[in-house]
């Protein structure tokens, strides 16, 4: 049988403190548990269903303070949001937190989160170069770009929804096209290896400022999915590094005048 104990839900409630607590009907729950509870003003939630409005009535067992949660009645807790972390319950979705999955909600600076936010970050940059190129007339690198975008909000759309990432072509080329065409570049494309430098211009460096980006994202990326002993999401981890090439390939097909 699982036992609650004050120090559990210390440890539970380190980085935070819910307004109820669920737990299930076989769980043991210590006498200096519920005390800690009603201290931090917590709910008790017991079992799969409560009656709303009941509470926990007030025992004297061998002059220590037990409470006996009413039985399960009619009305459901419908709880708008569960902390990840504890299993604790808000109504309201402290400012400090935000939802990973369906109702669940973790701190901001979760690893995943963060890998969230960056990919939002890129989607901006190619978005706001997009702008910029369309403005120079540069229509076969605003498409590519809009490949680029569609492709970064699919490696999103996986990650939020904890779905496999499909393999796909970007900018027509398949995931081993990219990787091989970015390591020889002279061979595909008849320029070298470029070094940016400002008299390149606006197009060529304002795509290796994206290129810069995706590696960010892939950093926060490893970090997020890194685990003791294996990896986890190697499918957008591969794709993050893929969409890094792919922007480098549209920088040496610039350089070339293949835009053109």
């Amino acid at each position: 049988m699982k036992v609650i104990t004050e120090s559990t839900l210390r440890t539970a409630f380190k980085h935070g403190v819910p307004d109820q607590y669920f737990v299930d009907a076989e769980v043991l729950i210590t006498p200096s548990a519920r005390q800690y509870l009603r201290d931090k003003n917590v709910a008790l939630i017991v079992g799969q269903e409560t009656k709303e409005g009941d509470h926990a009535q007030k025992d004297e067992q061998n002059g220590e303070s037990a409470y006996r949660e009413t039985e399960a009645t009619d009305t459901k807790i419908s709880p708008r949001y569960v902390s990840y972390y504890s299993g604790g319950v808000f109504e309201k979705k402290p400012e400090h937190m935000t939802q990973i999955y369906g109702h669940q909600l973790v701190y901001k600076d979760n690893p995943r989160i963060i890998l969230r936010g960056k990919l939002d970050t890129f989607q901006s940059g190619v978005l706001g170069f997009q702008i910029a190129a369309d403005r120079k007339g540069e229509k076969k690198l605003t498409e590519d770009l809009e490949d680029v975008l569609k492709y970064a909000r699919d490696i999103l759309r996986a990650e939020v929804l904890n779905e496999a990432l499909k393999p796909k072509e970007v900018i027509g080329l398949s995931e081993d096209r990219l990787r091989a065409m970015s390591h020889d570049p002279k061979h595909h494309f008849g320029v070298g290896h470029l070094w940016p430098h400002y008299e390149m211009g606006e197009i060529i460096i304002g795509l290796n400022a994206l290129r810069a980006q995706v590696r960010e994202v892939e950093i926060a990326a490893v970090t997020a999915f890194r685990k003791e002993d294996h990896m986890e999401r190697l499918d957008i981890i591969t794709a993050l590094n893929r969409l890094s090439s792919c922007i480098y390939i549209m920088m040496c097909k610039y350089a070339a005048g293949l835009y053109c």
